[in-house]
């Protein structure tokens, strides 16, 4: 779910998370939304996306820059 939350930011630039959950259910089917905070909040920790608050429960979803993703990290495993 990491490459194509990262994929569809890269075609549309930023966007809020409504509208990221509503992609992201036509592609995976139902993504809940908790499933879509885990997932950003490992895209932000690993510097490629950012997350800010338009406004109360809504929030803005954008790229830092060129996105590198090591899949060994987003898998969510401790070592």
């Amino acid at each position: 779910m990491s490459l194509a939350i990262v994929e569809f930011l890269g075609k549309k630039g930023s966007v809020t998370d409504i509208d990221l959950q509503k992609e992201l259910n036509s592609n995976f089917g139902e993504a809940s939304f908790r499933e879509l905070n885990r997932e950003l909040m490992k895209l932000e920790l690993a510097g490629i996306l950012w997350v800010s608050r338009l406004t109360k429960g809504k929030r803005l979803v954008e790229l830092t820059g060129k996105p590198t993703i090591d899949q060994n990290n987003m898998s969510g495993s401790s070592e």
